[in-house]
């Protein structure tokens, strides 16, 4: 009998993880004749950052670089990026409210889409014994040739850290920020249509 629980117990343990493993996809919009479309080089534009944590805003542009990267699209350097759309950013665009327009990236890069990110929130609030960290964020994929939007999808995560004193939690909530921004990246380049490269 305690033999029959036991095993019927790690089943539902296997059952779970194999459920979890094969959660469905994020919500996403990628356009039907998306292989069509011949995207192979990807700027990954400076995120337009809603929140006070540039640190976060840079961690995440790179992972979303690696995780282009590792579904198929050649990297195009972010700071190749950077010093060409430079003298735009000094002629008056704030990157932090305007986005530039996609026939200018590629204009500019000799792209064949351009990303754009929006930090959307990035945040630890601190409530009596526990401490969530927030990220969110939105992604549009958008062709420098005609305009259209390839591909976009938004995510958030929320991390809940626990512990007895306030300076406990800021510290462990300070070592959670790097694996909840990875985990949001990870979700959404599941969704991005594998790369030429793949």
């Amino acid at each position: 009998m305690m033999r029959d629980r036991v095993v019927t117990l790690i089943l539902i343990v296997i059952a779970a993880g194999v459920a979890y493993g094969c959660a469905s996809k994020i919500p996403h919009q990628v356009i039907p004749d998306y292989e069509k479309k011949g995207t192979r080089l990807i700027a990954v534009l400076p995120v337009h950052n809603k929140t006070q944590d540039e640190k976060a805003a840079r961690m995440l542009r790179m992972k979303v670089l690696d995780g282009l990267y590792f579904k198929g699209y050649p990297r195009v350097p972010l700071n190749v990026i950077d010093e060409k759309i430079a003298g735009i950013y000094r002629g008056g665009v704030d990157f932090r409210k305007e986005n530039i327009s996609p026939k200018t990236v590629g204009q500019l890069l000799g792209v064949d889409a351009a990303m754009y990110i929006s930090l959307e929130k990035c945040s630890t609030s601190y409530v009596l014994i526990y401490a969530p960290t927030q990220v969110t964020a939105r992604f549009e994929l958008v062709s420098t040739r005609t305009g259209e939007t390839l591909w976009s999808t938004g995510y958030g995560v929320v991390e809940r850290i626990y512990g007895f004193t306030k300076k406990q939690l800021e510290m462990d909530s300070s070592q959670v920020f790097e694996p909840v921004i990875q985990e949001v990246v990870e979700r959404i380049v599941e969704t991005i249509p594998d790369g030429p490269d793949s």
